[in-house]
């Protein structure tokens, strides 16, 4: 029996989503596997001793929650510790920043949000520009992960409303996705960040996170890919469990994927225990593949295991994409991918 017979197959190619403000906002929370993330579960490597000193700057950033300590009558008043109202984690993949942004969200009082740039452009797009402002106004703690540098139009309108939020009180921290120099390998760069928002520059501190690139050790591994008939079998096996499994072919997502905004990709994957992936070809057009990027990204979050045939998930990159201005995210993307396909996820607090 095919999986054309099953009949139970789930094709993401068939689901488009639509998505409304009010949702994006409610998803506006660190991923599933940060849920439980505090500054005492992050283990610092002691061989980076920044990293520790990430973590006493962070709680020093928090304590402008803490309610100010009422003085003893013949005491002198206590000043509470003046922070910037922005920080900003910069580091190289895999030091735990991550980890160290959604324990500042957890320890910030009221309401709060925590999403990745791309989240909260789309927010914008859904309830525009002062609607955007209105909800957010009043937070304590907007978190940008991530924070895109690509797009001059979206980095200035972000830095606008960043700046409208910060002079209302809202505190800001961010990561940046900054594309690496030739030299970089990688790795951020806090000048860039800083002059991209330079609006905004003045009111962040800059916190250095060093440490080892466990996601160029994770970027060594291998996708794993099968052959067509144990790929069939697989999905079958699964369909016949009772999983929620989709099949689709790898071209055809890649295609889908330009139909659908990215802030709907979540939606399609929701309710999706496994994918299944055919026929992936090595990509040459880089809007697809940082698409493709997007998508991995939200499966990463949800935790989704993928099934594929073809060419390696890890291997669909071409060159040239791995040598642009891009190359930390498509490094990022294969660790994922390999991750995904592999079964093995790892460390939660070796994430960036």
């Amino acid at each position: 029996m095919t999986l054309e017979q099953t009949g139970a197959v789930v094709r993401l190619t068939e689901r488009t989503p639509s998505i409304t403000g009010a949702e994006i906002a409610a998803e506006l929370v660190p991923p599933p596997q940060f849920v439980h993330a505090t500054f005492e579960s992050y283990r610092p490597d002691h061989d980076y001793p920044s990293q520790s000193a990430a973590v006493d700057k962070l709680k020093t950033f928090a304590k402008a929650w803490e309610p100010a300590r009422p003085a003893g009558f013949f005491s002198r008043s206590r000043k509470r510790i003046e922070t910037k109202p922005g920080v900003y984690l910069d580091g190289g993949f895999g030091v735990g920043k991550t980890h160290l942004l959604a324990a500042l969200w957890h320890e910030a009082p009221g309401r709060k949000y925590f999403g990745t740039f791309i989240e909260y452009t789309a927010l914008v797009g859904a309830l525009g520009y002062a609607g955007a402002v209105k909800l957010l106004s009043g937070s304590t703690l907007i978190c940008i992960d991530e924070f895109e540098l690509d797009d001059p139009g979206d980095t200035m309108m972000m830095t606008r409303m960043l700046s409208e939020l910060v002079a209302s009180g809202t505190r800001i921290a961010a990561t940046s996705n900054t594309p690496p120099n030739a030299l970089g390998e990688g790795r951020f760069a806090a000048s860039d960040f800083l002059r991209e928002i330079q609006a905004l520059s003045g009111h962040f501190e800059t916190v250095r996170i060093d440490g080892l690139d466990y996601r160029r050790r994770d970027t060594e591994g291998r996708a794993l890919t099968v052959e067509p008939e144990p790929y069939e079998k697989t999905i079958a096996a699964l369909l016949s469990r009772g999983e929620a499994v989709t099949s689709d072919s790898f071209d055809g997502l890649i295609a889908h994927l330009a139909t659908v905004h990215p802030s709907r990709y979540i939606k399609m994957i929701a309710g999706i225990d496994v994918i299944g992936l055919t026929d992936v070809q090595v990509l040459h057009d880089q809007m697809a593949a940082l698409r493709l990027v997007a998508f991995i990204d939200r499966v990463y979050d949800a935790e989704i295991p993928i099934v594929q045939t073809g060419v390696p998930l890890n291997s669909v990159f071409d060159d040239e994409m791995l040598g642009g201005g891009y190359r930390k995210k498509y490094l990022r993307s294969v660790s994922r991918m390999i991750a995904l396909t592999t079964g093995e996820l790892p460390p939660h607090d070796d994430e960036d």
